[in-house]
């Protein structure tokens, strides 16, 4: 491999902002009530827009995913960033419920998904040493943009209009997008960090030979490495699309604090990727994510027994640094697995766990709390077992990771 001279932290950085804007989709709890009486629709009706959003993320995953292996990243961030932001400005012009199903749910989504796959694909490629940490900063950005996007949505949706909101966001986030997408440089083919020497060949560090999607498909632990995924986001899920719904009708928070809630969650959220990205490089992932699943317990039991706003407060907290832990360990826990020469599009293919904990997270709320007068509560429960399951799989994988990965001509191909 070549040492090549690349100011990597300043496409960090890039990465990072652009990731703000793209992150602000968590803060759709903000838009959804007002939302819902501006076009005369149901609360599920206005969250199906959120729900198709996070669904179809793999598709746009793997697009992007694609680009960044084939030396593209910019080129993605340059196309998404402007789904995304004409998504966003569309929304804001919609009369109806199915045309946000458009606009935020397809075009947005799409877009969305696009330049999260290209800047943490191309910032993961680019930290071989610190893959980990790089990863849990990249998605910092998208995981915390809601810090800053949820006050100054409700702010805007209080002085002009949830409709003229959205518009106004949507232009700001074309323009930083596609203005990060200027200082992205496309991490070099073999590149290696000054001073970095790669693990040695047959090093237990050094990984898998890499696997294109197909052989990865293969491995029986993809399929427990999804699960997880899936298990690990699906309360983040539930709480982020209804962070302020849940703060205003059962602990009887205002709109303006509830906003204050949900950047409280997303800040947690934002810290959980770093701290547990670094973590995971010093204690390794699966123990990082058995400890994630206890915690999400406890705190989904904290949810559904406490009604003070003082446990509101601790148990989004808890999620959140969770729901932060979970999207900051995978994507080092697929390149370890699967090695980093495919890594974009097999990152996008594993993002499948989080495409059905975005479809059935928002769902099992929504219609758990329509049944039981807006209550969240039994919710809260199922969660709480499904979090129990993930750290009874732990187990699973780390059987399945003891033993070697299946060997074929392919894989010694792909090499």
């Amino acid at each position: 491999m070549e040492t090549i001279q690349l100011n990597r932290w300043r496409i960090l950085i890039a990465a990072v902002l652009i990731n703000i804007c793209v992150g602000s989709i968590y803060a759709f709890s903000i838009f959804a009530m007002p939302l819902s009486k501006v076009l005369d629709a149901s609360m599920p009706q206005i969250m199906l827009a959120f729900t198709i959003n996070g669904a179809i993320s793999p598709i746009p995953m793997i697009l992007g995913g694609k680009l960044v292996d084939r030396g593209g990243a910019r080129t993605a961030i340059f196309l998404g960033g402007a789904m995304f932001g004409l998504g966003f400005i569309l929304s804001g012009m919609a009369t109806a419920p199915w045309m946000l199903y458009v606009t935020y749910g397809v075009i947005a989504g799409l877009g969305q998904g696009i330049v999260y796959s290209a800047t943490i694909g191309n910032t993961v490629k680019l930290f071989p040493d610190k893959r980990g940490l790089a990863a849990g900063i990249v998605t910092a950005g998208y995981g915390g943009g809601t810090i800053l996007i949820a006050p100054i949505a409700s702010a805007l949706i209080i002085s002009s209009g949830v409709h003229q909101a959205m518009i106004i966001l949507g232009s700001v986030f074309l323009v930083i997008i596609l203005s990060g997408g200027l200082l992205t440089t496309d991490c070099p083919s073999g590149y290696v960090p000054a001073g970095y020497i790669p693990p040695a060949a047959g090093n237990a560090r050094a990984g898998t030979p890499s696997m294109n999607w197909r052989q990865m498909l293969r491995q029986p632990i993809f399929y427990v490495i999804a699960c997880l995924f899936l298990i690990g986001a699906l309360s983040g899920m539930m709480v982020t699309s209804n962070a302020s719904v849940i703060g205003q009708t059962m602990f009887g928070l205002s709109a303006g604090v509830a906003a204050l809630y949900v950047s409280l969650y997303s800040l947690s959220n934002c810290l959980g990727r770093v701290v547990w990205g670094a973590v995971s490089d010093r204690i390794g992932q699966i123990r990082c994510l058995m400890m994630i699943y206890l915690v999400i317990a406890v705190m989904m039991l904290t949810l559904a027994l406490t009604s003070s706003t003082l446990g509101f407060a601790v148990a989004i907290v808890g999620i959140g640094l969770c729901f932060g832990g979970t999207m900051g360990v995978f994507p080092s826990i697929v390149g370890q697995k699967f090695g980093m020469k495919y890594y974009g599009v097999n990152y996008g293919v594993t993002f499948i766990g989080y495409s059905g904990a975005a479809f059935f997270g928002p769902r099992i709320a929504n219609s758990v709390a329509a049944a039981n007068g807006g209550m969240f509560t039994n919710a809260f429960y199922i969660a709480l077992v499904i979090a129990l399951v993930g750290f009874g799989l732990t187990f699973l994988y780390r059987a399945l990771d003891s033993k070697p990965q299946q060997s074929t001509p392919d894989t010694v191909k792909a090499a």
